[in-house]
């Protein structure tokens, strides 16, 4: 029987052949030797970003959470069902072998009577051409792809985790800043009412003094309302309910050098997105080549085993032992165009994955060397701004000398105090804006951290 199929086969085989195009998914991704913005000032590299930050407290919120977020909870529960799917398409290359029982009761007629069977049947696909074992391997590729997301995830929600701490503490010493505004404009006040009583001042110095109290206490009011919104970012990435009574430390770390970020072409093994993204595309490959394969003939192989009869001891009596072994070839003659349709969208996705590979690398090198350019601008920022606070500081305390022997007027006083506050916030905002940035650097270089961060290079997943 195999025999006289065989001619047909082959020519099956060939119509398949020529019908399928080939399949040319690449992505190219030219990256130099080191970071364009990178200059000979940098650090060593960093093991543990986070410890790098010497706060224990910043330590102790991302431990928690990567324990509660639900966004790594998701990506854990999307991580097991590619895991599942995993060894669901890997089933596919192994038998599959049915039990059968039944019982069958039959009145009037010389049928009439109570009969049992019993059966096994064993089914199993040759894997002839590769189908199967690229739809196992894509499943896999898609396995490891989740796996990467979850380190993603966690890298992620450390990263933000860290920056809505932070946040939190630049909001709260802003306000009190902002508090000391509208103490010093107080006392400020006080005096010019005295000076008043005394005739020294005219009533329009008053009034100027309190209008200057009243925005203080706005401005008050703003940062008061910024550093509870910090606070309840941040219990929402704790997973808890944003209460906004999580209180900050008033703190901001000092930072060193940038690290060394090593080498751009790391990133494709270390950063998570990146990693994903080229399992996404192999995965989409062997996807591709399944359902090119889809349109060819197929090798069945079938056995079963029966026994049965009148009584249920008969089924144990294996003299009646009946048994069978098929071997069948099937080829898709006419599918409407659905096989070939599924064969070029796959092909159509695989060309998607490379597109979206390459973009992807690309955003992760430009995001790298943004943060890397921005740690030495952000420095000069902070530096300028800390003279600029020096400097106010020297300024207030001559005006006020001045006011209060009557060479200067309140406008002059009122200025001198708001370009002091000016300078502390904006020196402080700086101070943030650059810590924000260094944790923008470890996300981008997929910075390793105690509870887990990027994926190390060479790791089988």
């Amino acid at each position: 029987m195999l025999r006289r199929v065989s001619p047909l086969f082959a020519v099956l085989v060939v119509a398949a052949c020529t019908t399928t195009p080939e399949l040319d998914a690449t992505a190219p991704v030219d990256t130099p030797a080191l970071f364009a913005a990178l200059n000979a000032e940098a650090g060593p590299a960093s093991s543990d970003w986070v410890a790098g930050f010497n706060d224990s407290q910043l330590s102790d919120l991302i431990t928690r959470a990567l324990d509660a977020n639900p966004s790594i909870l998701s990506a854990r529960a999307s991580l097991d069902a590619a895991e599942a799917s995993a060894r669901s398409a890997r089933a596919g290359l192994l038998p599959t072998l049915d039990g059968s029982a039944s019982v069958t009761e039959r009145d009037g007629g010389n049928a009439a009577g109570t009969s049992f069977s019993l059966g096994l049947d064993a089914a199993w696909q040759a894997d002839v051409w590769g189908r199967l074992s690229d739809t196992s391997r894509a499943g896999v590729l898609s396995a490891e792809a989740a796996r990467a997301d979850w380190h993603g995830a966690r890298l992620s929600i450390a990263a933000a985790t860290a920056r809505a701490w932070y946040a939190l503490n630049e909001a709260a010493l802003q306000t009190d800043l902002a508090r000391q505004d509208v103490e010093t404009r107080t006392r400020q006040l006080e005096i010019v009412v005295r000076r008043f009583n005394r005739g020294v001042s005219r009533s329009s110095d008053v009034r100027t003094a309190r209008s200057a109290l009243a925005s203080s206490r706005a401005a008050l009011a703003s940062r008061e309302q910024a550093e509870a919104a910090s606070a309840r970012t941040l219990e929402t990435l704790l997973g808890g309910y944003p209460a906004g009574a999580i209180d900050g430390d008033r703190g901001l770390p000092q930072l060193d050098q940038v690290p060394n970020p090593g080498a751009p072409e790391a990133l494709f093994e270390r950063r998570p997105d990146l990693v994903a993204s080229a399992a996404r595309l192999a995965a989409a490959g062997f996807s591709a080549e399944a359902a090119r394969k889809a349109l060819y003939p197929s090798l069945n192989l079938r056995a079963s085993v029966s026994d049965g009869g009148a009584d249920l001891e008969d089924i144990f009596d294996f003299d009646d032992l009946v048994s069978s072994v098929a071997a069948s070839i099937a080829a898709p003659i006419f599918r409407g165009g659905a096989l070939r349709a599924e064969r070029d969208r796959q092909a159509a996705n695989a060309r998607r994955q490379a597109a979206q590979y390459v973009d992807t690398a690309l955003t992760a090198l430009r995001e790298a060397e943004n943060a890397i350019d921005a740690d030495a601008r952000l420095a000069e920022r902070v530096d300028a701004l800390a003279e600029a606070v020096v400097e106010a500081e020297a300024a207030l305390e001559l005006v006020e000398r001045q006011y209060a022997s009557g060479v200067a007027s309140i406008f002059e006083l009122i200025d001198a105090q708001t370009r002091l506050i000016n300078a502390n916030a904006q020196l402080i905002s700086a101070r943030g804006d650059r810590v924000d940035n260094r944790i923008a650097l470890h996300l981008a270089i997929a910075g390793d951290f105690a509870a887990g961060g990027g994926i190390a290079p060479g790791a089988s997943n």
